[in-house]
Order: structure tokens, then sequence, then C-alpha cells
């Protein structure tokens, strides 16, 4: 085999990549040292921001595979044939700590999804959990920096985070799923993803349709208790990229089966409560899961950075037949998610290998900007329309269009007759177990309890009440008897 040979980002050979040159023997460095200079600046440049959220990940290849027949609800190419496959890259993450923090902490976590389809890429952005903390984008850089480290401590405190939790009420529902048994996954493997937003399916007849997305874990739901978390960040603080890892390189492929709620667009204005509320979820009751298929991971990236720190999701990449929906969290994030890859990766982040699609041709008007690979030739215009057979608009919508009607304003979101944002914290309480229920009481109890205001606290309390007497006398009671040691 022939040996390889060093050389410059230039591509000339390295004569010597052991000393440094130097003005004679033991004297000081030449500035003339190309390869010392290319080196050093390049090592500096190493680095890119890091993600506001959603910092710490790993993620993985696989497939999307059709089992049953949607082509009622969706005219989406890759799911039109029962048996089609569909390359996908998956990121799983915490969602508050930093690049450098520990995996097995009780955080929800990101469950974001790339299918690689023939029209083109789909991302879909959701989480390990059905709901969220806040149903307007207008809050969320104010309830991150709750949860970030405080700026003169230096970490996070209970104060900040449990401060904004009394001032958000529609927060109570996603914090009974996060102070719960699975507010800390046993690893990515064991547990389920959600599209958690609302979203528009439209069929090839132009019908309409909202949908959740319902991933269920085939490996089974596994959690870590508060103390089984402590131990096994000791031991390991990439546990779950450890798991992750592994599984898949002994061949032990994780899956998931893709369920969908299905809700006709005309349920939605009448509906018992705001369907595209992000707090809420829809019950199974009046909106049966139905299959979808099965999603598949059997490729680990063989760059961390490359490929998982450089992925880039947008909720607004859609394919023809699926679409937004008047989710006003899912509206906000359409914006900010682009626009984040933006700034860390560049104008031309869509261009990298992991985030370009791999059978739909890109072919637009979109030129220049940093690391730029598309530029086009001497024959092609930049812009449209013109007279030079260029790429032309289709006129076909991607999906159906949505009603409007009122005044423009900052509205709050419309009232449903059971709108109110703690009932479904209580049903999911009284679902709980007796052990499940004393779990929670006591997560809740240990973070509310370090909380150095009784207004703080009392406000927070008042949730807990009106989710459900037992749960509020419980996390009280819990509370006082934290407070009084």
């Amino acid at each position: 085999m022939a040996k390889r040979v060093l050389t410059t980002e230039s591509g000339a050979p390295v004569a010597d990549n052991q000393n440094s040159a130097t003005a004679g023997v033991g004297g000081p460095i030449l500035l003339q040292d190309q390869h010392l200079l290319e080196k050093l600046a390049r090592f500096n440049r190493e680095r890119i921001p890091e993600r506001v959220v959603h910092a710490r990940g790993s993620g993985a290849y696989g497939y999307f595979e059709v089992t049953d027949d949607v082509t009622g609800f969706t005219r989406a190419d890759f799911l039109s044939e029962v048996g089609k496959r569909t390359e996908t890259f998956i990121r799983f993450s915490t969602v508050a700590d930093s690049l450098g923090g520990a995996d097995a902490v009780r955080d929800p976590r990101g469950f974001a999804l790339k299918f690689y389809t023939d029209e083109g890429n789909y991302d879909l952005v959701g989480n390990n959990t059905p709901v969220f903390f806040i149903k307007d984008p207008i809050k969320f850089p104010d309830f991150i920096h709750s949860q970030k480290r405080d700026p003169f401590t230096g970490k996070q405190e209970p104060d900040n985070v449990w401060d904004f939790w009394a001032h958000a009420p529609e927060a109570t529902h996603q914090i009974t799923w996060l102070m719960g048994d699975r507010g800390i996954p046993a690893s990515y493997r064991h547990m389920n993803g959600y599209g958690s937003h609302t979203y528009q399916w439209t069929n090839a007849a132009g019908e309409a349709f909202f949908v959740k997305y319902h991933f269920k874990t085939n490996q089974g739901v596994r959690s870590l208790s508060a103390e089984q978390a402590s131990e096994l960040v000791g031991k390991d603080a990439n546990s779950h990229q450890t798991d992750l890892l592994q599984a898949i390189e002994r061949g032990v492929n994780p899956s998931w089966t893709l369920h969908v709620q299905v809700m006709p667009a005309a349920d939605a204005a009448d509906y018992r409560f705001n369907p595209f509320d992000l707090t809420k979820v829809w019950p199974h009751s009046d909106y049966p899961l139905q299959r979808v298929g099965r999603l598949v991971l059997d490729r680990n990236p063989d760059n961390v950075f490359a490929e998982v720190e450089q992925a880039a999701f947008s909720p607004n990449n859609f394919v023809p037949g699926i679409g937004p929906s008047p989710d006003k969290m899912l509206q906000g994030r359409l914006f900010a998610y682009a626009d984040a890859h933006r700034y860390r990766l560049g104008v031309n982040h869509t261009h990298l290998p992991v985030n370009a699609p791999r059978t739909a041709v890109v072919d637009n008007y979109g030129r220049d900007g940093v690391h730029a690979t598309r530029n086009g030739s001497r024959h092609d215009k930049n812009y449209e329309p013109n007279s030079y057979a260029g790429p032309a608009q289709t006129d076909a919508a991607l999906a159906a269009p949505l009603a409007i009607h009122g005044w423009t304003g900052t509205h709050e979101a419309p009232a449903h007759s059971k709108d109110d944002d703690f009932f479904q914290a209580g049903e999911l309480f009284q679902l709980m177990s007796e052990d499940e229920k004393g779990r929670l009481v006591a997560n809740i109890a240990g973070g509310l309890s370090q909380v150095t205001r009784d207004d703080v606290i009392e406000k927070n309390l008042a949730h807990f009440h009106a989710a459900d007497a037992d749960y509020g006398k419980r996390v009280e009671e819990a509370v006082r008897a934290l407070r009084e040691d």
C-alpha cells in the first residue's frame, strides 16, 4: 500500500510535522512557518457556536418503512405505498444543558427526524413528551433563560425555574410529565417520540386533516429514578450516547412504530379545547392512534461533529401533502429553527452532506454566501422569471390553505369550552399508581422546597391544587416537610 503523504490545506506536502521553524537552533519561531500558523489558526476555529437549546445530542441514520395505507389522509410521496422505505437521520438531545452536560438528567429529550424523501427533505422536530411548557413562542426565550445558568451564580437556580413556572400556569401539565417517572429516560432507545405540535396533512383530493405524531418505542419504555440517574452520571456522563452507539454497533437496531391521530379539519373549530394548544394532548378516545410505519436506526455517524452537531432540522421543511397548522408555538419555530442554523452554520448549511437531500434535486436561485457549493455556471441566471429555461414554480401548494378571519393584533388563543390550564395535568396525575404519585410529588417538592420566596412557592402550589385537590395537598405537605427540616 502506498504511503499516505501529510499535506497542508492547500495540498502541499508537509516536510516536518514535529518541529516549528525557528531562527536558528533554540531561536524564536518564524512567522513564515505557514504549516504552524495554519494548524494553530484552524485549531482556534474548530468549534462553532453550540445550540442555545438541545446542545447535547446524539444521532444515527436509519430508514422509515410504511406498513399501513394512509393515502386517504396525505399525498406525501414517502407515505404513498406500503413497503416504501425512506432514508432518515435522527438527533436525540437534552434541552437545557450545554454541550458538555450529562445525558441522564431530568429534562425533556429532543426527537428530531429528517426524512430524505424523493420530493425533498422533510424535518419532523419533536420531543419525548407530547406537550410542552408554554403555548406562545413570544415566551420561549424567557422560559429558556429561566432554565439556563444564572448570570450571577453560573448555575441553574430553583428560584428562576420555579418563578417562571409560577407565572406560567399552562406549564403544569408538562411539569407533571417532567417530574414523573418518564422524566429521565434510561436511554434514547427506551423512550417514545412525539411530533408534539399539530400538523396538517392533505390528500390527493385536497381534503385537509390535522395530525399528531406518536413514535412508540419497540424496546419498551424504561426510565431512571433520580437516585439511579445520579449514580449513572457519576459512572458515565455520556451514558445515552454510549448506549445508542454500542447498540447499533452490535447490530441491535432500535426501532419505533409511528402512529398518528387524525382530526378532520372541520372538527377543530368546535373541539372542546383548542386543538392547536401545545400544552394539551388529544384524548385517544376522541382520535385513536392509527399505525403508519416503523422507524429503524441501523448506522452510526462516522464523525459526530460533521453529522450530529452540524445536522440542521427545521420544521418549515415540508413536502407536498404535509404543512403547518395554526399552532402558535409551531408557527414561531418555523422561523426560529432555520434562523438558528443560519447563525451557527451559515446560510449554506443545507449544502452540508448531512443536511443535503439524497435523491431530490435542488434547483433554485440561491447564490453566494460562506461555503456556497451550488452557485451554477456561466449559463445559469440568478433571478426569476427569466428567458433562459431556469427553474419555475409549480403552482401546486404543498398543503391546503388555512382559513383566517378577524382583526390583526396580539390576541390570546381562541377560547373553547374546556380551555383551562390544569385539567389535563390532573387527569395525568389520576392515571398514576400510588407509587408513581409518590415519586412525582417527591421530585416536585425536592426542587420547589429550595425556592427562597414564599410567594413563588404559593403560586406554584396553587397550580397543583387547581389540577387535582389530592395532587396539590400532597405537594404542599411534602414541600412543608422539607422546608421544616
